[in-house]
């Protein structure tokens, strides 16, 4: 066994234990592949939880590989087959979209007016977004395996244990639902509406159903895309009938989970192994939603940030509810190129329970940029709304031996980014007072002696100096000073690092501005 493996087996690293969930599933081996899922309602455009989601399972997957040498598969399923409740508020045509409600979305125009049915539109833009950021997955569409007759035995199953189903269903629906509910959803072939009515098996090995449709009793097949199942009931099916092993949902859905996977068993199959992660909050600790607008969007992420950095965050704590909003974005670059510039050096152990092992499948880039994300901002801060990346570079080419690395390049246009949406609306400079003003005075003077060819620790080490000689109570009182006189920020980088950056000289003219002089 290789060390790999061996210390996979041990790890506490989330992906690890969730894959060893896998091992303990099949104890012998499975003689197929292990099946992972991950779901999408494409009655909207693929967000920051489908990415999450996707992202997170990927790593399960990733570790699952570094324990086993069975095969796997990653379906992306997209739930196409929904009727549409409502019509979303960032789509054009609404006026389409509603003459449609109820109709399945793979049966619906496309309001964009690009592809043959609004579903179509939003798969297309969900593997766009998967291929995006290089996913390994197959997609799967809900309407294509109704209407080629893949599902017809699973929902045969169905009929065939109609009543156990509702067993399970019913005891957890208020008495009204309860009177309506079927397991089934027949689609009228009067209006192309799926239906919520209740339904009579006529005959379960021909898949033939009876309902009132408008005051019209029919008897119907439910093969070959002519209905659907309700939402629980469908996921069951799903999983038996595609022999799903492993797939993580929302703590939304934690109800839907548990009534989903009686009913799996009713159909003579097995729930899959699961994690239920918890939801993102915002900046206030609200649930986020979409139709209160109150969430970050994953572009919003990608402009201030990078993909790894928002790979990062999704990695940390998935069983803890997080705040996710445009603060957290520079904390998230920095952590993240942190611990990448800790794993080359680390034991195998740690490389694993490492964040950035399985951002990058245990092939983490060995470098990291020389200077901290926090550092550009502060840089980009005092340079002003008005900063150009060129300035930025100029700057840099005194501070960073070799020149600028693409890498760096991409975090100064997220630096720019960030600071003018962000950062210069919120900076306020305020003057010194009482014994801040003879410290800046101290500080601008031992900068003046400083040689030129100082670096940060010699800079930094007058910083501490005057801040333990001067008066203050204690550190912290120092270096607030200097952020909120010199930077107009509550809070800022090592000061001697910033000072190396800037210039001994702009970092003088800083303190004179702040001095009055």
């Amino acid at each position: 066994m290789s060390d790999l493996r061996t210390a996979a087996l041990a790890s506490k690293a989330w992906p690890y234990e969730e894959a060893r969930k896998l091992l303990k599933r099949y104890p012998n081996g499975k003689p197929g592949p292990v099946i992972f899922e991950t779901g999408y309602g494409p009655s909207g455009l693929p967000h920051i939880g489908t990415f999450n989601e996707v992202l997170r399972t990927t790593m399960v997957r990733n570790a699952f590989h570094a324990l086993s040498d069975t095969p796997t598969r990653l379906i992306a399923f997209s739930d196409d087959m929904d009727g549409l409740r409502k019509v979303p508020d960032n789509i054009p045509n609404a006026a389409l979209l509603t003459a449609n409600l109820g109709k399945p979305l793979s049966r619906i125009p496309d309001p964009f007016e690009k592809f043959e049915s609004f579903a179509a539109h939003n798969n297309a833009m969900l593997r766009a977004f998967l291929d995006r950021f290089g996913f390994d997955y197959e997609f799967v569409s809900s309407s294509s395996h109704y209407e080629s007759g893949a599902f017809d035995d699973a929902l045969r199953g169905v009929l065939h244990h109609y009543d156990a189903i509702m067993g399970v269903m019913l005891p957890t629906l208020r008495k009204e639902r309860a009177a309506t509910y079927s397991p089934v959803l027949p689609i009228s072939e009067k209006t192309g509406v799926v239906l919520q009515v209740p339904v009579e098996v006529i005959d379960a090995d021909a898949g033939l159903i009876r309902f009132d449709d408008g005051g019209d009793i029919v008897t119907q097949s439910i093969l070959g895309g002519k209905a659907k199942l309700q939402w629980k009931v469908d996921w069951a099916m799903r999983w038996v009938a595609l022999g799903v092993d492993y797939e993580m949902f929302g703590k939304d859905l934690t109800d839907s989970g548990i009534q989903s996977g009686k009913i799996a068993r009713v159909l003579g199959g097995r729930p899959p192994e699961s994690l239920i992660y918890e939801m993102f909050l915002d900046e206030k600790g609200e649930k986020i939603s979409k139709s209160k607008g109150n969430g970050l969007t994953l572009d919003q992420w990608l402009d201030y940030g990078t993909q790894e950095s928002l790979s990062f965050f999704a990695y940390r704590e998935p069983k803890k509810a997080k705040q996710l909003h445009i603060g957290v974005i520079p904390r998230a670059v920095d952590e993240y190129f942190q611990f990448r510039g800790n794993y080359a050096a680390q034991p195998i152990e740690q490389k694993l329970g490492n964040p950035v092992h399985h951002i990058h499948d245990g092939k983490a880039p060995e470098t990291v940029p020389p200077v901290t994300f926090g550092l550009l901002l502060n840089l980009v801060g005092v340079l002003g709304a008005g900063a150009t990346a060129e300035q930025v570079r100029s700057y840099l080419s005194n501070y960073v031996a070799g020149g600028v690395s693409p890498e760096l390049d991409a975090l100064i246009g997220h630096a720019l980014a960030y600071n003018r949406d962000y950062v210069a609306p919120t900076l306020r400079r305020r003057a010194p007072d009482g014994v801040e003003v003879a410290a800046l005075d101290r500080l601008d003077h031992e900068l003046a002696l400083l040689p030129p060819d100082a670096d940060a620790t010699a800079i930094q080490n007058i910083v501490y100096a005057i801040g333990n000689e001067g008066g203050f109570e204690n550190l912290r009182d120092w270096f607030k000073a200097l952020y909120e006189t010199l930077l107009g920020s509550p809070q800022g980088p090592r000061m001697g690092s910033f000072i190396a950056l800037y210039g001994v000289e702009p970092s003088r003219k800083l303190i004179a501005e702040a001095l009055g002089k």
